[in-house]
């Protein structure tokens, strides 16, 4: 360990740490708008982070540095908040403002914008450059779930960094020169055409302005509860419940399922259901499904397909892995197709009036609604997905207070009961771990010693286990959370390095506890996995039931519907196929490009 001072306050520090890691380690603030922990990366773009230090060598004894470009060194001096410091900090961020869209009312960061804090904290009063050298740039609202905004672009990197050290995707870049520039999409002219992004929406959660968010469907919502010919249900996920809290100050983790079902009811929702009670059918058929394979020779190892990000990555980067995924919907397919079918018939609805919506911290999951797959008779199975950003949008614009509401039951009698096995769907490893618990039954005639299948739980990056099928012998199977992750596994695969029979893989780091439509907390990336993870282990342990074939709902649905799992109703209404959708990326540089987007 080496010793410095920050503001006369001693620091310790090991070689190689730069000045703004140190000072944040210490507790003492230096505001900065590029570099964000825990990305390992020191752009040194925006410029705002700046400190003086000591230096006998320059005229005056100081000179001013960016403090994420700079290492500490043994006995050094920072001083963070000289007037000098002070007075080029407000004048960098004029310079930043100079070309940025200012049109705030109208942002998805709407009163959750880091500019504006850091133009706070630097003293910002008035600013004679805004809008200064403000020329049109991208507009890009192409894709289904994601939205980008160059215009609101301050260069800052964190989404091409978050793409490229979480992700391994690398489909953003910071595009052109000059007032121009800002962020662009890898080898491609729109997001929609991107060979690479996957609408994660990781890129979403660093973002410091508007510049990249959801693609916002709160207003067709809101029309859809308000028409009296149309019949609404509503459905949210697991991690939804522990996620949307954090818009209203409540705990990390806490659970609103409650407070969700009454705030739905609120703006006018006609059912309001749980998705946990689809992530049990999707258990039924994915489970099915794998001892099929087990005893057929089919395509191992399966792949869980309850994440459409991980689904739009295999399709896109490795579309020869399309036939180890499980052609099992995921639990808001499974969901959609039943509402326009079972549920519309046993409550007297009209399917082509019944609209479904889904609550999701998900926005691949916009994606996936609009899968010409996941559509009958050219009826979308799910007509609308919300994130859960959107969600708390809505509840702010109507008045909505989710943190002072009472707790609703669910009102659906078909599709409300559901299982400890559901809620962990949430989380990372909670997919294989619920159908861990249906599939040792199926084969083996009996339940697994203990419910909780411990070693697949956790953030470490891969998880393998193994567990005793009976006639199969002893099956190995792994999960992984986030793709970088993931594309070691499938290298492994390929190489025949790994044996696994069953993989699970989520694209969000975490899972969906941490998905891309979740409540973006400012200056933070990550903070709250322990306790959204702790939350959903918690709502799985007081479940009275905590096997998916233990729900009666399921078998209700079984026994008066489908006829058993996997059959040809089921097969027909719950099941998917895949498309390869790999594409080469054109020869052209990124700059080429939108110049001929500019020209024409």
């Amino acid at each position: 360990m080496m010793k410095a001072w920050i503001n006369n306050q001693e620091v310790e520090f090991t070689e190689g740490e730069s000045i703004l890691q140190v000072a944040k380690k210490a507790g003492i603030f230096i505001p900065t708008l590029c570099a964000f922990l825990p990305l390992n990366h020191t752009p040194g773009t925006c410029r705002v982070c700046l400190v003086e230090i000591e230096d006998k060598s320059a005229p005056g004894g100081t000179r001013v540095v960016t403090s994420c470009t700079t290492p500490m060194l043994e006995g050094m001096r920072v001083m963070t908040r000289t007037r000098r410091v002070r007075r080029m900090q407000r004048l960098q961020m004029a310079w930043i403002f100079a070309d940025h869209d200012q049109d705030c009312a109208s942002c998805v960061r709407y009163g959750n914008c880091e500019l504006q804090d850091v133009a706070m904290y630097v003293g910002l009063k008035h600013n004679t450059c805004n809008g200064r050298f403000t020329t049109p740039r991208p507009f890009d609202l192409t894709q289904n779930g994601l939205l980008r905004d160059v215009n609101k672009c301050i260069r800052c990197g964190r989404c091409v960094e978050v793409c490229r050290q979480v992700q391994g995707i690398s489909a953003l870049t910071i595009d052109d020169i000059s007032t121009h520039c800002g962020v662009g999409i890898a080898h491609a002219k729109t997001w929609a055409e991107s060979p690479y992004c996957v609408q994660c929406g990781q890129c979403t959660m660093v973002c410091p302005t508007g510049a990249l968010g959801e693609h916002d469907q709160g207003e067709t919502a809101i029309d859809w509860f308000e028409d009296p010919e149309i019949k609404t249900v509503v459905a949210f996920a697991p991690a939804a419940r522990v996620t949307v809290g954090d818009a209203f100050g409540m705990d990390p983790g806490a659970n609103t399922e409650g407070q969700m079902v009454t705030a739905i009811k609120r703006l006018g929702a006609d059912y309001v259901c749980d998705i946990n009670w689809a992530a049990d059918v999707t258990i039924m058929e994915e489970g099915t499904e794998f001892i099929e394979r087990l005893s057929s020779g089919g395509q191992l190892p399966m792949m869980t397909s309850c994440c459409s990000g991980w689904v739009n990555y295999v399709e896109k980067h490795h579309p020869e892995f399309r036939q180890n995924l499980s052609t099992t919907r995921s639990p808001q397919g499974i969901f959609g197709a039943l509402a326009k079918t079972w549920f519309a018939r046993e409550h007297g609805l009209d399917p082509e009036k019944l609209r479904f919506i889904s609550i999701m911290p998900c926005t691949a999951k916009k994606d996936e609604a609009a899968r010409p797959q996941l559509s009958r008779n050219g009826m979308p199975d799910t007509d609308l997905v919300l994130t859960v950003r959107e969600f708390a949008r809505l509840l702010f614009q109507h008045g909505i207070r989710l943190d002072r509401l009472p707790s609703t039951p669910f009102d659906s009698p078909f599709m409300s009961q559901n299982t400890g096995a559901g809620a962990i769907f949430g989380t990372t490893g909670g997919v294989m771990e619920a159908a861990l618990r249906t599939v040792y039954r199926k084969v083996n005639g009996r339940e697994l010693d203990s419910v909780d299948f411990i070693p697949v739980r956790g953030m470490e990056a891969v998880k393998e286990a193994k567990v005793d099928l009976g006639k199969f012998g002893s099956v190995k199977v792994a999960v992984v959370h986030g793709l970088r992750n993931a594309e070691k596994v499938l290298s492994d695969i390929d190489s025949g390095r790994a044996d696994y029979k069953f993989l699970e893989v989520m694209a969000c780091p975490g899972g969906c506890i941490d998905g891309g439509g979740t409540i973006r907390i400012k200056n933070s990336y990550l903070s709250r996995s322990k306790a959204r993870m702790a939350s959903i282990y918690k709502i799985d342990q007081h479940r009275k039931l905590r096997r998916s074939h233990e729900n009666p709902d399921v078998i209700r649905l079984y026994d008066q519907y489908l006829g058993e799992p996997g059959s040809e109703v089921a097969h027909e209404l719950l099941h998917t196929v895949y498309r390869n959708r790999k594409k080469d990326p054109p020869t052209e540089t990124i700059t080429e490009i939108w110049k001929k987007v500019k020209l024409g």
